[in-house]
């Protein structure tokens, strides 16, 4: 049996940059939604966080477009 979303709401993906911090703990930041951030101990850990913050910011905003839109990531080496 599928499960159905309910009327009117769509599936939407959204790019994630993930880190991990000095305590070793995963940080996801979704760029196409300001301030949208989350950490967790682990990686499973994180991507069910992860959901959980979309869904709240999404709210947040109402359901508007995001304010930006992630191009992708660029490395620029520099003599430190």
């Amino acid at each position: 049996m599928r499960n159905k979303e309910p009327k009117g709401r769509k599936t939407r993906a959204f790019p994630v940059i993930i880190e991990r911090d000095a305590n070793g703990y995963y940080v996801g930041i979704i760029p196409d939604l300001n301030g949208c951030h989350t950490q967790a101990p682990s990686f499973m850990a994180l991507e069910s966080r992860l959901k959980d913050v979309i869904a709240l910011c999404l709210r947040m905003e109402g359901r508007k477009s995001p304010r930006s839109r992630f191009v992708g990531v660029h490395m620029i080496e520099v003599k430190a």
